[in-house]
């Protein structure tokens, strides 16, 4: 792969997008199809795992791959136009671009279904790879070189440092401020935002995930 002077790698629900209406559309869509009740208001509060985890709670475990494959299925129609971009995720994707590099999203959802999100916001990242959760996001950060992870969830502050990069969190999904630095985040942000002024300072600073500064 070719050399590039900064990859980041940025995660999807909650950190790019605002996904909990189309989520919740999905759900009730999935509850009216199969008759077995999923409370989506609760749901949408614990985005961020694995839809398995979630569909766990609601159907037997023989069911669950049948139910995942058919919640997959409904999605595209049911949750895509719904959902918005979280404020600043066009920004924070254009400014790592601008400065030369490559931005990636690395995410649990259904890879198609991520494509799908974000070629209706008009969001072009470099890369998007899909299903793969906390420190298996390491994998495809690795793979890509990347030297920060963007993520709103405690998982996402595993994956950056199980792949040897910088964590920088927004608290704008199910993890509040304090449970991300308790996850030893290095950086901490209210929202995107804010994430192209803190990217000038790292890059001012010679971008050494080392020498990165909280916000």
């Amino acid at each position: 792969m070719a050399a590039y002077p900064l990859t980041v790698g940025f995660d999807l629900d909650m950190t790019l997008i605002d996904s909990r209406p189309g989520i919740k559309a999905a759900y009730e869509e999935l509850s009216a199809r199969t008759g077995t009740h999923v409370d989506a208001e609760a749901a949408v509060t614990r985005l961020g795992p694995p839809l398995e985890e979630e569909i766990r709670r609601w159907f037997p475990a023989e069911r669950v791959a049948e139910i995942c494959d058919l919640y997959r299925a409904l999605y595209p129609e049911h949750a895509i136009a719904s959902t918005p971009a979280m404020p600043g995720a066009h920004e924070a994707v254009a400014a790592v671009q601008a400065a030369g590099g490559r931005a990636i999203v690395v995410t649990a959802k259904y890879e198609p279904n991520a494509k799908l999100h974000l070629a209706h916001l008009g969001l072009e990242p470099d890369a998007v790879i899909g299903s793969l959760w906390a420190e298996a996001k390491a994998e495809a950060l690795r793979d890509h070189d990347a030297r920060v992870y963007v993520g709103d969830h405690t998982g996402d502050v595993r994956g950056a440092h199980a792949a040897g990069a910088l964590s920088v969190a927004v608290a704008t999904g199910p993890c509040d401020a304090a449970e991300l630095r308790a996850a030893g985040a290095e950086v901490l942000l209210g929202d995107l935002t804010e994430f192209p002024s803190w990217l000038a300072r790292y890059l001012a600073d010679g971008a050494e995930p080392s020498a990165a500064a909280t916000a």
